[in-house]
């Protein structure tokens, strides 16, 4: 008789909404991942709702199907790395890199943003943020203001002031942000330099 802790049937039980959701969110059918594992779709159907058990040979195709480290799928406890392993969120123009990994009052991320010629649409939300352009120039349009920012500078804003930011000109923009949601301020503190000599 098969034996196992509560510990590691807790893990098995939830390989299955893990598989589900990962795949669901990078948008792909069953039928595309049977393609690119050549595990059968009623097989990933029954792995994804716990009617089959999960083994190695089932595991190790789909992690490489998904570029994911197999302890992403398995939900494996960290064992000390520091190393941030949250996946990339792609969304319509940019892509999103978040860069910690607890919920919090502040949050980490790395955007690379693609050119877009529409018009700027601003928003309000409430909250808090610094960016620092890393690559590329940034065009940042705030209340009445319309700035460019370049490689090495850095803005902060209260987020409840209507806003947009997207790339300037016809290359990508990669950009440090810091963001926190309860409005509290950074311990950074820049300005664009274009801004520098007004007021």
């Amino acid at each position: 008789m098969d034996e196992r802790s509560p510990e590691i049937a807790d893990v098995l039980a939830g390989v299955g909404p893990r598989l589900r959701d990962l795949r669901t969110r990078r948008g792909v059918t069953l039928a595309d991942l049977s393609e690119s594992t050549g595990i059968s779709k009623s097989t990933l159907s029954r792995l994804e709702s716990g009617r089959r058990r999960a083994t190695l040979e089932l595991l190790l195709p789909i992690a490489r199907a998904h570029r994911v480290p197999l302890d992403e799928l398995v939900g494996a406890p960290e064992t000390g790395d520091p190393r941030v392993r949250i996946p990339p969120r792609v969304l319509p123009g940019r892509t999103v890199i978040p860069l910690t990994r607890q919920p919090g009052a502040l949050q980490a991320y790395k955007m690379v943003i693609e050119p877009s010629h529409g018009t700027p649409d601003p928003q309000t939300h409430e909250g808090y943020e610094w960016m620092y352009v890393l690559a590329g120039r940034l065009r940042l349009v705030l209340a009445e203001h319309d700035l460019v920012l370049k490689a090495g500078e850095a803005a902060e804003f209260d987020t409840r002031v209507p806003h947009w930011f997207g790339a300037a000109g016809d290359e990508p923009v990669e950009i440090l942000s810091l963001f926190g949601r309860q409005g509290e301020r950074m311990h950074v503190r820049a300005r664009p330099r274009r801004a520098a000599g007004k007021g």
